[in-house]
Formats: structure tokens, sequence, C-alpha cells
């Protein structure tokens, strides 16, 4: 669809209020406003649009409110005027639909827009899976070397209970219902990734702050707890949600640093078309991550604290969630839809 620039800056004559100025102002539109005719009937022949193309209907469409204006002050009774109202009203009844095709519009994002940034991010991702890992061996090795460092990442709740034998998961369940549980950790989940996300406003050093502090203190947190024989257990509790929690964490983390490449070392004319480029680039990817952090949170809240999961239960889970998330973000889940 083409833009109607006309339909888009009104300019009055001088003298709208001489015939010949109306006459002069009519005829100075009538092209535009003839372009537009043939859009109008071109969207309602299709029913779909692409984005340009509606916002430029949505454009238009604020043109042509002017033209009419206009034409109802200076011609109120005109067919001018009749013909301009007709065109609103159809260009109106064409922008205001109810949006359609929302199921393949969901596989076109799975298929294609998802698969796309995370084929575009694959070099960050590994590199922020690195750092974690590294981090994560890091606070392993300052806790086995020097264990009083451990007061600095746990609470005094937790390092007593671990001290008495006792993971601080045990009998959550009997205290918090899993329900109210697993919203609170997919609410936290999802603020965690998104946090790492826009920290990359901050030129991405923010980002992998968040992200070297995830690694630094999951590893902590296990030397502390191989120090008392609980390894295995808490390797039992976070087996089932973890490999896919850890890996959206670092996905987002490269998407954040994308985003301050982005502003770094800009692509388009301004930093600030580069950033809005590729934040909207990378939505649909951030958005599958937050429906996979949805899902770890129930698995967290009923499955994890749940000693009627055997450990091979857990195993499997986690990696077939996790197997899950790799065929989404290839794009091969649904490689047979329509």
């Amino acid at each position: 669809m083409r833009v109607c620039e006309r339909c888009c800056k009104t300019r009055r004559p001088a003298s709208m209020s001489s015939g010949e100025g109306l006459r002069t102002w009519i005829l100075g539109r009538a092209a535009g406003w003839r372009t537009l005719v043939a859009d109008v009937a071109a969207l309602r022949k299709h029913g779909t649009a692409s984005v340009d193309a509606a916002l430029q209907a949505v454009e238009s469409y604020r043109g042509l409110a002017r033209d009419l204006a206009t034409a109802r002050r200076v011609a109120p009774n005109s067919r001018t005027t009749t013909a301009l109202e007709s065109l609103y009203g159809q260009l109106h009844a064409a922008i205001n639909v109810r949006p359609r095709g929302d199921w393949r519009a969901l596989s076109t994002l799975l298929r294609v827009d998802v698969p796309r940034a995370a084929l575009h991010l694959r070099g960050r991702i590994f590199g922020m899976a690195v750092l974690m890992v590294l981090s994560a061996c890091a606070g392993w090795w300052l806790v086995a070397t020097y264990p009083n460092l451990i007061s600095l990442i746990a609470g005094p709740q937790m390092i007593e209970q671990v001290e008495q034998g006792h993971l601080w998961t045990d009998g959550i369940i009997n205290v918090v219902p899993s329900s109210i549980m697993s919203i609170n950790i997919l609410a936290n989940n999802i603020m965690v990734s998104v946090l790492a996300f826009c920290a990359g406003i901050f030129l991405g050093l923010a980002t992998f702050y968040l992200v070297a502090c995830n690694g630094l203190t999951l590893g902590a947190v296990f030397a502390f707890v191989h120090q008392h024989a609980l390894a295995a257990a808490l390797f039992k509790f976070i087996v089932a949600h973890g490999p896919v929690e850890l890996s959206v964490i670092c996905i987002a983390g490269a998407a954040g640093v994308a985003l301050g490449e982005s502003i770094v070392r800009p692509t388009l004319a301004t930093r600030r078309e580069s950033f809005q480029a590729c934040a909207h680039d990378l939505a649909p990817l951030l958005a599958m991550c937050a429906a996979l952090l949805v899902i770890c949170g129930f698995i967290e809240g009923f499955i994890s604290p749940d000693p009627a999961f055997p450990l091979a239960s857990r195993v499997t889970i986690g990696a077939a969630y996790w197997f899950v998330m790799i065929t989404l973000l290839s794009g091969r889940l649904l490689e047979a839809a329509p």
C-alpha cells in the first residue's frame, strides 16, 4: 500500500472561502483521494496487510480526517464532502477490524522469528554459557578453599539447616502451597531474565555481571552442600527445572549483550534506530523464554520439592524439557506445521 502523502499533509489555499480557492484545493487533493480509494479497495479485498501497510493506512486515515473536517467546514453539503465521508467510513472499517490468523502468526513466530533470533545470538549464547560455567567453577573453588565465604551468599538460616544435615528445600511443600510457590518462582525467574536483558542498555556490562553472579552463586552453594554430603540431594531438587532455567538465563544474557552492542556499534544510521531494531528482532525469542520459565515455575513448584518423584523421573523431565527448548530454538518443533 502506498503512502498518500497529500492526505498526510493538508494545505489549505490562502483564500478557501472563495470559489476559486475551493476548486484549487479540491483539484490539488483529488489525485491523493483517488489513490486512497484504490488502497482501501485493496485492503478490503485481501483482508490482511503487512505492518508497514497498516501503519501507512493509519497515517492516511489521519490525513483524510483532516480533509473531511475542512470539507465539512467550507463545503458542508457538496458532493465532495459526501464522497469523503463515504471514503472515511470505508477506511475506518478497514482499519478497525478484529485481527485474524492468530494461530498462523504464532506458527510463524515459532518457526521463523524465534529460530532466526536464536541463530543470530548463537555465538553470544555460547559465550554466556561459558561465563556461567567458569563463574560456577570459581564459586566452587572459593567456598571449597575458604568455607566462611558462604556467609556472603547464603543466609544464616540456610547455613544452619545445611550444617544440621537438611536442605532448605526439605519440607517446603508442607509449608507453602505448591501453587503459590510456583507463581512466586516463575515471577522471580522471569524478572531475573528480563533484568539480564534490560541490563544490556548499560553497554552489556551489567548483563555480564548478572550472569557471572548467578554462576558464582550456583557453584558456591553446591560446594557448601557438598561439604555436608548434600550435593546429591540438591542435584535431585534442581535437575527437573534447572537445565532450561539456566539456559534461559544464558539466552537472556546473550540478548542483553546484543542490545548493548547495538548501542556501542550501531548497524543503522543512528544508535536509537539500531537499538530499536535489535529489541524488535529479539522480542519473539524473549517471549518464548518467558513461556519456558512459566513451565519451569510449575515444575519447581509441584515436582522438584515433592519427594514422591524419584531421581529417574526428574532427570527424564529435565532432559525432555531441555530437548523441547532446543527444538523450539532451532524451529524444528513445528517443521511439519502448515
